[in-house]
């Protein structure tokens, strides 16, 4: 299988910072906007001034508002929507069957508790899905700075045949098989960030911070076992990566989404400023309702599901955290275990 053009759906930030990653890859890549007047406005100034101010578009990047345009050719789409987004769109673009679709957006759907790779099966299951994840903030991919990622796909052949078609230098990807690993640590990271941002908002400190990401992370493990994932899959750039990026910046809208709450401001104030999508507050209460099916213990989500959905107090929150009884580490760990003496 030969990829030579890439469409890519969704002109916000990552959508335009993947389809600078896939022409300077030496794709054919036709970048789609919704909006014509912010098609007008990047033809006209080879610019999103909108989501990548400061980053110059190349002449050979085509920008279009029709949808057709970006699909038709295409050999593989990029599907940059987000996730609470992405069922309505993918039913109204008219897809040929076989194009593999990547979904780039890191979120469980909220309508039905589903993940983006069974929200593809079930509009297009005659087009093979892949789940393109890691530790990436758009403008610095877009800038040409070294980001690496991972891209999953069921077909080995199809995951290593698009990671070829999409590296460069500064644009790393890693083949995996594993959809259900590398989708989850996409998802539930966002929902680990705004917890993360509410502890440094609330001036909880660093150690509060790292015990917080690293308990999350096992929540994140145990839920991606419970749906067919493996472990090893959250050890990598999908999930460990990804947490350690979106936890510990402002640059991400989730870790600043939970400072701001942290620090008092309103959930409702926060969402008016934003000009851009924070899959965290979508994704809480869909992963927390999936989890209790699976019988996935999530502490940390529900008490952030708890407080962007049901108006529980942080401070409540964060004491049931506190008061939680401590025990074994390792989930496999036993009383048996006898710990080293000091000597």
């Amino acid at each position: 299988m030969s990829i030579e053009k890439i469409g890519v759906l969704g002109a916000g930030a990552w959508g335009t910072a993947l389809a600078l990653a896939a022409q300077r890859a030496g794709r054919e890549t036709v970048l789609w906007s919704r909006r014509p007047d912010q098609t007008e406005a990047i033809r006209r100034t080879h610019e999103n001034a909108e989501y990548l101010p400061g980053i110059t578009l190349p002449a050979g990047l085509t920008v279009t508002n029709d949808a057709a345009e970006a699909i038709s050719g295409a050999d593989a789409l990029l599907l940059v929507i987000p996730a609470q987004h992405m069922r309505g769109a993918l039913a109204s673009f008219d897809i040929p069957a076989g194009v593999p679709l990547i979904s780039a957006a890191k979120g469980i759907e909220r309508s039905t508790d589903k993940t983006m790779s069974a929200v593809l099966r079930e509009i297009l299951c005659d087009n093979p899905a892949a789940i393109l994840s890691g530790p990436s903030f758009a403008n610095e991919t877009a800038a040409g700075k070294p980001t690496a990622v991972t891209l999953a796909a069921a077909d080995r052949d199809l995951a290593l045949t698009l990671v070829e078609a999409l590296s460069t230098e500064t644009f790393r990807l890693y083949a995996s098989t594993d959809i259900a690993g590398t989708e989850v640590g996409g998802a539930v990271k966002n929902v680990l960030a705004i917890a993360a941002g509410i502890v440094s908002g609330m001036g909880m400190g660093e150690n509060a911070r790292a015990a917080l990401i690293t308990r999350g992370l096992a929540e994140a493990t145990r839920f991606a076992v419970a749906l067919g994932g493996r472990a090893e899959t959250l050890m990598g750039l999908s999930g460990l990566g990804d947490v350690m990026l979106s936890c510990s910046s402002t640059s991400s809208r989730n870790f600043s989404l939970g400072k701001r709450l942290g620090a008092g401001e309103r959930l409702d104030e926060i969402l008016d400023s934003s000009q851009s999508v924070v899959e965290g507050v979508h994704t809480a209460a869909a992963l927390v309702r999936r989890a209790r099916a699976l019988s996935v213990e999530m502490p940390i989500a529900e008490g952030v599901d708890a407080v962007l959905n049901h108006g529980v107090d942080l401070g409540t929150v964060i004491q049931e955290l506190l008061s939680r009884p401590t025990g074994w580490e390792a989930p496999g760990a036993t009383a048996s275990e006898t710990p080293a003496r000091n000597t």
